[in-house]
């Protein structure tokens, strides 16, 4: 008997009947559990994670679902090794799935910050996300985006000495290169893989990695594995104050989750972060 299943019949949940095998992940293993009592939920499950990963995650839905803008799924219970959801249920796009996505990610994006970071740090993927709480948004991408993880990529040989100056030096040059902006709480890893249609055909947003950082980051996400649906994008700039060239600066927070992939998938990623260097250095 597994962990959840014994943590569902203590907590008066009932048995489970069925389980569906939910594909997708590539970290963790998902199901859809229905139980005695009629009801379903989402499970994640993982005995190799690190002790906080689905604890972090709770704590990121919780807060993104405390800003009612947009749908996630409501956490019934974390543990060390899996994390009980509700099940959210699963349906085709309809044609106002994109526009009601940008308008509830525009909504999200409204309440600010005086800081950057987090309450705490939590995981990109499968790598640490350090959250550390700074006033300043520049030396916060810097430290906690881009240095934190060229480090890492260097040591583990992932990456030449040249391009780790050229990355310092980007970091170096931030403020010169990306323009101030408010801290504004954001999924932090909103790619097409954590959007969900809902069964009622309503947007949700799914393995979270929030901090509060910049909404230009957020977007700029969006378009690194092929972007989303351009009613998306139209709707997103009718609903945001968001700034019209955001688009040129891309590449730069981009950076990051280049530098991640590069950490967890190997030198594949290795070109495009060179072609970012070139670009801005």
């Amino acid at each position: 008997m597994s962990t959840a299943e014994t943590w569902l019949k203590e907590n008066s949940f009932g048995k489970i009947v069925r389980s569906e095998t939910v594909e997708g992940g590539c970290i963790n293993n998902s199901s859809r559990l229905f139980l005695e009592s009629g009801i379903s939920l989402f499970l994640k499950e993982n005995s190799n994670t690190p002790a906080d990963m689905f604890h972090a995650e709770a704590i990121g839905l919780k807060t993104l679902g405390e800003r009612r803008a947009i749908r996630v799924p409501q956490v019934i219970h974390a543990e060390d090794d899996f994390l009980l959801m509700e099940d959210l249920g699963q349906n085709s796009v309809s044609t106002t799935f994109w526009i009601d996505l940008a308008e509830g990610l525009a909504e999200l994006h409204k309440a600010t910050s005086a800081q950057f970071g987090f309450t705490i740090d939590n995981y990109c993927g499968s790598t640490r996300q350090e959250n550390t709480l700074s006033n300043n948004g520049h030396e916060f991408f810097a430290t906690y985006r881009i240095l934190k993880l060229a480090s890492l990529a260097f040591y583990r040989k992932l990456i030449e000495i040249e391009d780790l100056a050229a990355l310092e030096n980007i970091a170096k040059n931030l403020s010169l290169l990306i323009p101030q902006q408010d801290a504004v709480l954001i999924h932090g890893d909103l790619w097409a893989g954590n959007i969900h249609c809902c069964k009622n055909c309503e947007p949700a947003l799914i393995d979270p990695a929030p901090y509060w950082g910049w909404a230009e980051a957020e977007l700029a996400m969006t378009n690194l594995f092929g972007g989303f649906s351009k009613k998306f994008y139209e709707a997103y700039e009718s609903n945001s104050q968001i700034e019209k060239n955001w688009r040129e600066r891309m590449p730069i927070y981009n950076i990051y989750h280049l530098l991640n992939h590069l950490l967890l998938f190997g030198t594949s990623y290795l070109a495009p972060i060179r072609n970012i260097t070139k670009r801005f250095t």
